[in-house]
């Protein structure tokens, strides 16, 4: 008797790449996370390498491979791709001891994250202005 497997919760469009215990807080991650949310994968490709934060590099290789992961196991087009989701979760937490003055001592908390990026390659009808943009456009072809 085994377990009953799952179903992907990805589409046929789609492929995951997930980085386990990167040693940053879930906080200063998100950040990072949060610049390559919905971004075309070129641009947050070179998002990441010019950034000046230290866990950027982190991430750009969990971009990486997720692209690597579209292109070879799900025979996506790369130029395509979209960083569709971008999600940050809490790791494990060492804690350490600092020892303080009058025989006290404080509790340094040293945290750790996981990252999921899910990339998603994009249709034509995607691929064309969203927001403002596309309503404008929409109202004066009718017009």
């Amino acid at each position: 008797m085994s377990k009953q497997a799952h179903e992907s919760r990805l589409g046929e469009n789609e492929a995951i790449a997930i980085g386990r215990n990167i040693r940053v807080s879930p906080r200063k991650l998100g950040i990072v996370a949060g610049l390559i949310r919905g971004m075309r994968v070129e641009a947050a490709l070179s998002e990441l390498t010019f950034s000046k934060r230290r866990i950027a590099q982190d991430v750009k290789k969990v971009l990486q491979s997720a692209i690597a992961n579209a292109e070879n196991n799900h025979q996506l087009d790369v130029d395509r791709l979209v960083v569709s989701e971008a999600s940050v979760g809490k790791g494990l937490v060492m804690r350490r001891f600092h020892a303080r003055a009058r025989g006290r001592g404080t509790r340094i908390e040293k945290p750790f994250s996981h990252l999921t990026i899910v990339v998603r390659e994009r249709g034509e009808e995607e691929g064309k202005a969203k927001g403002k943009k596309a309503a404008k456009a929409k109202a004066e072809e009718q017009a």
